[in-house]
């Protein structure tokens, strides 16, 4: 007998198989989805360099094309030099050194700020706790003796924590194995650390082969995916790959951008201002200001309480860099930003402070630095397929047209809310719409005759 692969029986016994081996794998994921976690954890620890390197060459890609198509070509048309197969490797080769180098002046300078600026402030600070302290102390005790009532309830306060405080000094172990313990904890956190520099090491090097190579890598996905789909459906996943690498790029580099202005902005006033530790105070108002919305917020609190510490005879000073930080992330919000960004999310302040929130809970930090980007992808794919379920239906894709709307009639007529204005109105809106529903119902019964 002939084997056939479309013969009914052959099709159920494969469905069957295909059934069972799913149950199989369902039932290993619920009762040892340990196993399947410990080994993607491995996989990911050993491709992680890969990673590294692919997010390096993706943030660095803008640059290399920026460097190559308006600087060293239009240069070399200058010169009179003629296009060739060869000429063309020689200038992307020449792109990718000159992005390299870039990439590493920019960290070598995040480095020597980190060793000359914050490093000497951070230790300032250490050396000089005693005094902070003790300016605290003295005007916190200023404003106890103003305030009697106030006074008793934070002695009461401070006893009752001290007491807990003592409590758990007490408990501490004393056994060495648990410090041992403790200090082989610290250890390999000292060794995850630099196994991090090292993926991150040679996942640059990584990312200098990507660059090099980057239409021959995309032109074989593209032939991947012409292979796997269908014609149209490769069209699809092509098109949108486009849109979400265009709502990455232009939200991720636009937004690293803007930061480093608003903290050259912010040094450039807290120096003019005489405030304390300015240099430290501006990297930490920059850094957070690549996490947006709350991002801002994030940064000046535990800036304003560094300088409130450190003079804490002069109030005002807090007070005058709050002021400052308000109007200086108001004429990010409302200038800068839109300047750099546009509208390369689409989306409005509610799902951008919802993407935020979800994401950063989910993932913490890295999650509140790209959710806006990725939930606009999936408010995108929402929205396109709501936008052709009502293009089957003959229905309008603005959503002010539903706003107002009461009811669709059996032609796709909007009839919009009408407020009922008498008794009169009200009778004669209760017998169209009786008059539109048995229309209809006599129409269903013609189609049963």
């Amino acid at each position: 007998m002939k084997f056939r692969l479309n013969n009914k029986y052959v099709r159920w016994g494969l469905t069957a198989f295909l059934v069972i081996a799913a149950g199989i794998l369902f039932y290993y994921f619920v009762f040892h989805g340990s196993n399947i976690m410990m080994a993607v954890n491995k996989l990911t620890n050993i491709l992680m360099p890969v990673v590294f390197g692919l997010a390096t060459a993706y943030l660095l890609i803008p640059i290399l094309n920026f460097i190559e198509t308006r600087i060293l070509i239009p240069l070399c048309d200058k010169i009179g030099i003629r296009p060739s197969k060869r000429r063309s490797s020689i200038l992307r080769g020449v792109s990718v050194l000159i992005t390299a180098f870039l990439f590493i002046a920019l960290i070598y300078l995040l480095i020597y700020m980190l060793v000359s600026q914050l490093v000497p402030s951070i230790q300032n600070i250490i050396n000089n706790f005693d005094n902070y302290t003790k300016n605290v102390v003295n005007w916190i005790n200023r404003i106890m003796n103003d305030n009697p009532e106030i006074k008793a309830n934070v002695i009461q306060m401070v006893d009752q924590f001290s007491d807990q405080l003592d409590e758990w000094i007490r408990k501490l172990p004393a056994d060495t194995s648990v410090w041992l313990k403790r200090l082989k904890t610290v250890t390999n956190t000292a060794t995850n650390i630099i196994g991090v520099f090292w993926d991150f090491l040679i996942g640059f090097i990584i990312s200098i082969y990507v660059m090099a190579s980057k239409e021959r890598f995309l032109g074989q996905a593209k032939k991947v995916c012409y292979a796997v789909f269908e014609r149209d459906t490769a069209n699809t996943v092509i098109r949108n790959f486009r849109f979400t690498h265009k709502t990455f790029i232009g939200f991720i580099s636009g937004k690293i951008v803007d930061s480093i202005i608003i903290g050259m902005l912010c040094f450039i006033g807290v120096t003019l201002m005489n405030m304390p530790y300015g240099a430290l105070i501006s990297v930490i108002i920059g850094v957070t200001n690549v996490i947006p919305f709350f991002g801002p917020y994030l940064g000046a609190i535990p800036s304003a309480i560094l300088i409130l510490i450190v003079d804490p005879m002069h109030p005002m000073k807090f007070v005058y860099f709050l002021i400052f930080i308000l109007v200086l992330q108001q004429f990010d919000g409302n200038f800068l930003g839109p300047k750099i960004l546009g509208n390369s999310t689409g989306l409005t302040s509610f799902w951008v402070i919802f993407a935020i929130t979800l994401f950063g809970g989910l993932f913490g930090i890295f999650g509140m630095i790209i959710g806006v980007p990725v939930f606009a992808v999936i408010y995108a794919g929402l929205k396109s397929i709501v936008n052709t379920a009502l293009n089957k239906k003959s229905l309008p894709t603005e959503s002010n047209k539903y706003e107002k709307l009461e009811y669709v009639d059996e032609t796709s007529e909007f009839h919009n809310y009408q407020p009922v204005l008498s008794a009169t109105a009200d009778k004669s809106k209760d017998k169209r719409i009786r008059r539109l529903t048995r229309r209809k119902t006599d129409g269903k019964e013609n189609d049963r005759k």
